[in-house]
């Protein structure tokens, strides 16, 4: 592995970055295969659409928000759920103050500033 997280990730000793349109993220745990970022957005928010070359899958931990992947466009809350297939345009905006769980493979290295 070239990139690799530590093994434990404490919430009160990790940072947290922008991550544009007034998300802010804070990188849990990565390795070259995999990254899990935790995104929180404050009502009225807007994750831009967007594409990567990565997979992604989301969890919903809290909040509510309209995401739109490949142009569908759905409303989801906690505990849903969403898969992005590699370049597929997607994006959201946060209607109830939420978190998300966001899983990439391979990590996006752009985040660690590799």
């Amino acid at each position: 592995m070239t990139n690799e997280s530590g093994k434990f990730i404490f919430e009160a000793s990790t940072p947290w970055q922008d991550a544009g349109g007034g998300a802010e993220r804070q990188i849990l745990g990565y390795n070259d295969n995999i990254m899990m970022v935790k995104v929180s957005f404050d009502a009225g928010e807007v994750g831009a659409v967007h594409a990567h070359p990565h997979t992604q899958v989301t969890y919903v931990a809290e909040g509510k928000f309209e995401f739109t992947i490949g142009g569908e466009t759905k409303i989801v809350s906690k505990g849903d759920a969403l898969y992005m297939e590699p370049d597929v345009e997607h994006g959201c905006t946060c209607l109830e103050t939420g978190i998300l769980i966001d899983c990439f493979n391979p990590m996006r290295d752009t985040f660690i500033g590799k």
